[in-house]
């Protein structure tokens, strides 16, 4: 199963590469937007410390969770959850506050409690016309988040909003837009997950939030001891920028189920460059040469693959548990297009596998002492960036009327980006998101039928 969406957020469902017939456009009446405050009294009038590895990763991200029509006597789910929101910022107050800027020149949360942002909206048709949520598409979607209209940057945007949308059949919508520089994904989830049981009426959160994330500071005076080629700027020498500015970007979701994510790995451990590797190291292999074959890179382009890994239980010691913050750190592997393309696939899961156990507790202090001396950025030219959301628990947010039905981001945040989706009941499969030019999504396409 593919699934197309065009650029201007246009999604079509497609078995092979005809399109059907396209998602309901959706229409959303949202009310005035109120604040949600902590519960109870939180500490105010000070400057919460984001990490260095919160400072890289600053970008809103969007997600949505569909539910059906809850059962008689559910009452009103949106209080529920505005109420439930409340008692669950007491724990996490700094979602409370505002982003700043510290006396170093770093962002910082202006701890003033002044709450989340929450909308109630009504849309104007079934659940059933949202689509399918493992195939993002922004302009159907994005009616279900709130933005703050005119925000020029993320100072101006609170480090989240929620937005309750209410279906004519019944069924609902949870929209949230959060900063990244808030938590990853294993810290989003746990925060989702305790407002959930909060929700439910639980007592206490079953993973309480470390809020100190002084324990990732810089060593003083920085040392780092690694090149750190994430940061690297490759120059463009196959003009790919002509080919992205000239084309409509298309984006198409490619479904990998437990049958063809074995052979996937059978062509990585085929070559003789791997004697074990695990699904993701095969699948980034694979996508990043398929890729660079697709968009016709000169054999002299380097193209790096950039991917996070967790770094939670490779700190030593490991991050407490329910670390509230990024415990993410972002790796690299760099190679010639002529590399890639002509050494079997086993070459390029071996340069993924190398990347993942490049991730030792001195690689990832010295990410972090590396912002501390250059406050450099991470480069996305000629890159590829890997996020994958496949172990992530979007389905265990249960308020109280079941689990999502479905759930999922609403948009890939740049043309480099490719996401891994668990997909299934079982959630064996995984979903490849990915946006590319026209004829070069053509060619993607090929390459992965044959597969």
């Amino acid at each position: 199963m593919v699934v197309e969406m065009k650029e201007n957020g246009g999604a079509a469902a497609a078995a092979g590469n005809k399109p059907q017939q396209k998602v309901a456009a959706v229409s959303v009446k949202r009310g005035e937007p109120t604040l949600v405050p902590p519960a109870e009294p939180t500490p105010t009038g000070e400057q919460y410390y984001l990490s260095n590895l919160d400072q890289n990763i600053a970008v809103i991200v969007q997600t949505v969770y569909c539910y059906r029509a809850p059962g008689d006597g559910a009452g009103d789910v949106a209080a529920t959850l505005r109420d439930a929101l409340a008692r669950v910022l007491v724990h996490y107050h700094p979602l409370a506050g505002r982003l700043g800027i510290s006396p170093e020149m770093k962002l910082t949360v202006e701890l003033t409690g002044e709450g989340a942002v929450f909308v109630e909206a009504d849309a104007a048709c079934d659940l059933a016309d949202v689509g399918d949520l493992t195939k993002p598409d922004p302009a159907a979607l994005g009616q279900l988040v709130y933005s703050v209209p005119g925000a020029k940057n993320i100072l101006e945007m609170p480090p989240m909003t929620a937005q309750v949308t209410r279906f004519r059949c019944g069924g609902f919508a949870l929209g949230l837009a959060m900063n990244h520089c808030m938590f990853d994904g294993i810290g989003a989830m746990e925060f989702v997950n305790s407002w959930a049981e909060t929700a439910r009426g639980a007592a206490e959160l079953t993973v309480p939030p470390f809020l100190d994330r002084t324990i990732l500071r810089a060593r003083d005076p920085p040392a780092y001891t690694f090149p750190h080629h994430e940061f690297a700027e490759i120059p463009d020498v196959s003009d790919t920028a002509a080919l992205y500015g000239g084309q409509e970007l298309l984006y198409r979701s490619f479904c990998f189920d437990p049958d063809r994510l074995e052979r996937v790995r059978g062509l990585a451990l085929a070559g003789g460059d791997l004697e074990r590797c695990t699904t993701f190291e095969a699948l980034s292999g694979l996508v990043w040469r398929a890729r660079t074959a697709a968009l016709g890179l000169a054999p002299e382009q380097r193209t790096k693959l950039l991917f996070a890994v967790d770094g939670r239980r490779r700190f030593s010691p490991p991050l407490p548990r329910g670390y509230f913050g990024n415990g993410i750190v972002l790796t690299n592997a760099i190679a010639e297009a002529g590399e890639l393309l002509s050494a079997p696939v086993s070459r390029a899961a071996a340069l993924v596998q190398g990347a993942v156990r490049m991730v030792t507790d001195e690689y990832m202090r010295s990410a972090v002492d590396y912002f501390e001396a250059t406050r450099a950025r991470p480069s996305l030219a000629s890159t590829l960036l890997i996020t994958t959301w496949s172990r992530l628990e979007f389905h265990g947010a249960d308020f109280g009327w079941g689990e999502p039905v479905m759930s999922g981001p609403v948009t890939l945040p740049e043309k480099e980006v490719i996401l891994f989706l668990a997909h299934g009941k079982e959630r064996k499969s995984i979903n490849v998101l990915l946006g590319l030019p026209a004829t070069a999504m053509d060619a993607f396409q090929e390459l992965m039928d044959d597969i």
